[in-house]
């Protein structure tokens, strides 16, 4: 078992290094760049951040601006891609922070992740396990932090893909990252591909991330170390398609030829488009 001591000073040093390296994308934009549209609906990369802002502010306690009366007052339940009350939350925080230059948001989001900084170091071992609130249910606040390395690792993806760079998807922060895609797996095989029960599926990654991964499915699909039986059908991709597919970011038919699948293909192909999921 993970010593959570441990796991915590681990996981604390790569979010500070993950806050640091998404201030560091978007350092030199200019107000034309902020705005450019990010691979999430709705979103441009100026609201990318502005969410993480608005995330870490929440967080620390605090609550969003005043809507400027001046302004159009949206009502964010509306949208399509605000689908449950945390949706609601950050779409809050991103429509009150967009009058703001960009400039500006860059000088709050380093203001605000210092302080987050300050207050991870601040917390004592009891409270890094007590539980709270979070996307995904309540956790251990240690385990809701995984949560947060992971979103804002998808969030650093995200400003990359909209400015249309590149930049390392491998490393701990991504290995991390990758235990969240990974984990909940088994409920895009059995409830999102429908993969009948014997299925035998194996999926191999390659490229920064690269690992195989094993599903068997008996009544419930699950991770397993090895298969018992030869694969009904293995999706072979990039790990960075893998991680856009997983994060909704972008659909199997928009790359096709960047995936190969042998066996079963009909299943292969429900697999591959069953993967998007949300926390």
């Amino acid at each position: 078992m993970t010593d959570p001591i441990q796991d915590r000073n681990e996981l604390t040093g790569l979010l500070s290094e993950q806050w640091e390296t998404i201030a560091t994308l978007v350092a030199d934009l200019d107000e034309e760049h902020w705005r450019t549209p990010s691979p999430l609906p709705g979103w441009s990369l100026f609201d990318v951040v502005a969410h993480v802002v608005g995330t870490e502010s929440w967080l620390l306690g605090e609550r969003p601006p005043a809507h400027d009366p001046i302004r159009p007052k949206t009502d964010v339940t509306t949208l399509p891609h605000v689908r449950n009350e945390s949706g609601v939350l950050n779409e809050i925080w991103v429509d009150r922070l967009r009058p703001l230059s960009g400039r500006r948001l860059l000088e709050l989001y380093r203001e605000v992740t210092d302080r987050r900084r300050a207050a991870l170091a601040s917390l004592g071992d009891a409270e890094w396990q007590a539980e709270t609130v979070s996307p995904i249910g309540k956790v251990i606040y240690g385990r809701f932090m995984r949560v947060r390395l992971f979103d804002c690792w998808m969030h650093e993806l995200d400003i990359a893909d909209g400015l249309g760079v590149s930049v390392d998807e491998g490393g701990p922060r991504a290995e991390r990252a990758f235990g969240e895609l990974i984990a909940t797996i088994g409920r895009a095989v059995a409830k999102g591909a429908q993969a009948p029960d014997g299925s035998r599926i194996t999926f191999e990654l390659t490229g920064p991330s690269p690992q195989t991964l094993h599903v068997a499915v008996d009544g419930r699909a699950n991770i397993v170390d090895e298969l018992d039986a030869p694969a009904t059908v293995v999706v072979r991709m990039g790990s960075g398609l893998f991680a856009r597919l997983r994060g909704g970011r972008t659909t199997a038919d928009a790359h096709e030829g960047e995936f190969r699948i042998s066996g079963d293909a009909e299943l292969g192909n429900r697999l591959v488009r069953s993967l998007a999921f949300t926390i």
